[in-house]
């Protein structure tokens, strides 16, 4: 096994020193003439100056405007509650939870388009209005489904790089890999070696971000096939939408599990920008980095425990408390685990939130399917009994601010129930949906023409010498 690892680690090295090789010494042929055939692109033809003209006068009016003060609690803390970036597709309210667009959940299974049979709002039609802000109409809808199918295939070297990676790396470093690998066919970074001009830039950032979007299934359900189905891989069916294709390519034709994971990309498609992946996508394009360069690098801190692996903690938590009670899943033996969970200094996993304070309305939705479609499962059941028993626990401690679930708290039943128990695999189905958000950020960062993050540092000597005795007395 050690000898396959190393056969395999350097033939990796080889394909990667081919690969930069031959982007390097490519010419840069992009030439500047922008196809805006696509219904979408002819849209925001439309659409970009009318809101560049917003925020200009925007600018104009509130520029020397404060948003808010900063402590120094904050600075320490994480930042939290410290507003710094304006990312338009979503809010974040502490009491009502995500809107993407100005739109609820509840609004998006309303409005949105389904499948056929299905009651999920596809994420196609969430990402024209992510990216307009208005719900598509059917050829609008129709037309973008078409633009991604029509880019969603894999060279056969991409494919055969991904074949290649060590199945002893996990599953989210080789997506971050992958991602990098497509690099190379970036048509903005052709386009700005080519000297593009930068009232251009959004025109061809379009065609890098719905690139990365319509790719993603196909190079995610590759991974997943090599890491866990012995490699025997499953074609793309064309009939399908894109997450429904995704759910065949990963080899979950059922009806229901296609409907699941329709509705888990959408509502896990855009979370505002302060969150670590969001923020590293935007950070990273804020130097003009391409969509393939900065989304590789948002995965990267979507990798991280604190952020995209939650759900499995969830789960496991879960799987020990069922393991332990056995058959006896009462709400005073609940009680009695959560009590245990926390005396040993641990928290218990998909319950509270940085920003909100009231149940995540994702894990509503959530919710709401498994009652809809799931029966007589076990560990949903418990994940229904934890629901009442937790809050009013975190509540007596008096410490937590928000005692309430979050996403994390359901997502991963879900996916466990209909079969999918790969739990490195999970922030994979994550990233495939964050994408639909952060690639519409770093469209409409580089229309509006944002420049390079770059927030001040201070120190703590500057901390004390500013706010002790002699900063104090010197004001």
């Amino acid at each position: 096994k050690h000898e396959n690892s190393q056969i395999q680690r350097q033939y990796l090295a080889n394909m990667l020193s081919k690969t930069f090789t031959k982007f390097l010494a490519k010419p840069c042929t992009y030439a500047p003439s922008y196809n805006f055939s696509s219904l979408l692109k002819q849209r925001l033809n439309d659409i970009v100056p009318q809101k560049q003209a917003e925020l200009k006068e925007i600018k104009q009016k509130y520029g020397q405007e404060e948003i808010g003060r900063i402590t120094v609690d904050q600075a320490i803390g994480g930042m939290r509650n410290m507003f710094g970036l304006v990312w338009d597709a979503s809010l974040l309210h502490p009491k009502d939870g995500i809107t993407f667009r100005g739109y609820s959940i509840p609004d998006l299974c309303n409005l949105l388009h389904k499948a056929p049979g299905g009651d999920q709002p596809l994420p196609e039609s969430l990402t024209w209005l992510l990216m307009t802000g208005e719900v598509p109409k059917d050829e609008q809808f129709r037309d973008l489904q078409n633009e991604i199918r029509s880019k969603g295939q894999l060279t056969r070297e991409t494919e055969q790089f991904i074949a290649n990676l060590p199945k002893d790396m996990h599953p989210m470093t080789q997506l971050s890999m992958a991602v990098m690998y497509l690099q190379s066919n970036s048509k903005f970074a052709a386009a700005y070696r080519n000297g593009i001009h930068k009232s251009k830039y959004w025109e061809v950032i379009y065609d890098d971000c719905i690139d990365l979007i319509a790719k993603l299934p196909r190079i995610c359900a590759l991974i997943y096939r090599h890491l866990y189905k012995d490699g025997k891989l499953i074609d793309s069916d064309p009939n399908l939408d894109w997450a429904g294709d995704y759910s065949h390519m990963l080899g979950y034709s059922q009806h229901e599990m296609k409907e699941c994971i329709r509705g888990y990309l959408s509502i896990h498609s855009d979370h505002e920008g302060g969150n670590v992946s969001a923020h590293t996508t935007h950070l990273v394009g804020s130097a003009l980095a391409d969509p393939y360069l900065s989304y590789s690098a948002g995965l990267n801190g979507l990798a991280g425990p604190l952020h995209g692996l939650a759900n499995q903690e969830v789960l496991r938590w879960l799987l020990d408390l069922q393991k332990e009670l056995g058959g006896d899943v009462s709400e005073a033996k609940v009680k009695e685990f959560t009590q245990r969970t926390l005396g040993s200094g641990k928290v218990i996993p998909g319950y509270g939130h940085a920003v909100l304070r009231h149940t995540d309305p994702r894990y509503t939705h959530l919710r709401d399917f498994a009652i809809k479609y799931i029966k007589d499962d076990k560990l949903v059941e418990l994940c229904k009994t934890v629901y009442h028993v937790v809050p009013p626990i975190l509540m007596e401690l008096g410490k937590v601010k928000n005692p309430w679930p979050n996403v994390d708290a359901h997502s991963g039943v879900l996916l466990y129930h209909y079969g999918m128990k790969e739990f490195d695999y999970y922030t994979v189905v994550f990233a495939v949906s964050r994408a639909l958000g952060c690639m519409t950020n770093l469209f409409w960062a580089r229309a509006f023409g944002f420049p390079i993050e770059r927030p001040g540092s201070v120190t703590l000597d500057w901390i004390k010498d500013k706010f002790g005795p002699e900063g104090k007395s010197s004001k």
